[in-house]
């Protein structure tokens, strides 16, 4: 198989229509290529899901996009305009928001406190905020440190939420929670892009559930694009996905 099979021929979004768009990305550490010449463009309200196994480099992606890492090639652009590369400031200041597989919450804080503390000039407020995770809404007053992994997960996305992102980059978000959990919380990915109008960006181990809810997808295997299409499509088609993972040649 080829380093990139694109399995769908639908047209892509004339650049000037693109709010997130990654010309030639290279990402790794230090001399380490881990990533190479990875592309994407997507239009407000879209959502893409990038899989592919452990170790395949999609934290690295998203670090990088998020400028918490230095690309060795290649360019990131928000709006039109390029992002310099390793500011995680002038990113965020774009409207690039991540959403780390950690979580990185201010567990000694309250929930509340943790969205108070993130939200921005023009951003969803608490109320608003709550009718996307109402199971939180009974929480506001406890630490972040002592509620459920379920619910840490949903004040990790509120929290970015409230900084008025144009492109959401969400890291694993089904990192260490059981499957019921990960069933509630994906659709709420389609939702924001629905409702916000902004880009989300999915890194997710649950092909299937991503699959359900985005877009675009593409999958990842050693750092090179080996699959990308219509998550419609892809989801229609596991042979084809099956085949990337294991970089065999996909049937026809």
């Amino acid at each position: 198989m080829s380093e990139q099979d694109t399995f769908s021929e639908a047209e892509k979004a004339p650049e000037s229509d693109a709010v997130l768009e990654v010309r030639g990305l290279s990402a790794g550490y230090g001399a380490v290529t881990v990533v190479r010449d990875l592309d994407i463009s997507l239009r407000g309200g879209e959502v893409l899901a990038i899989l592919g196994p452990n170790g395949a480099g999609k934290t690295t992606v998203m670090a990088t996009l998020a400028g918490l890492l230095p690309r060795l090639d290649g360019e990131v652009l928000v709006g039109g305009k390029v992002l310099p590369s390793a500011r995680p400031g002038a990113a965020n200041k774009a409207g690039l928001v991540l959403v780390a597989d950690d979580r990185a919450l201010f567990t000694g804080l309250s929930v509340k406190e943790n969205i108070q503390i993130a939200h921005k000039a023009g951003g969803p407020d608490l109320d608003a905020t709550m009718e996307l995770f109402p199971a939180l809404k009974k929480r506001l007053k406890v630490s972040a440190g002592a509620i459920s992994g379920g619910e840490q997960q949903m004040l990790a996305v509120a929290r970015a939420l409230v900084q008025r992102p144009r492109v959401l980059l969400i890291d694993e978000m089904s990192m260490g929670l059981a499957p019921v959990i990960v069933e509630e919380l994906l659709p709420i990915v389609r939702r924001i892009a629905d409702d916000t109008g902004a880009v989300v960006v999915l890194v997710e181990q649950h092909v299937h559930l991503a699959l359900e809810v985005a877009d675009e997808a593409m999958v990842i295997v050693h750092g090179d694009v080996r699959l990308t299409g219509s998550a419609t499509n892809l989801a229609a088609h596991p042979e084809r996905l099956e085949a990337a993972y294991l970089g065999e040649t996909a049937p026809v």
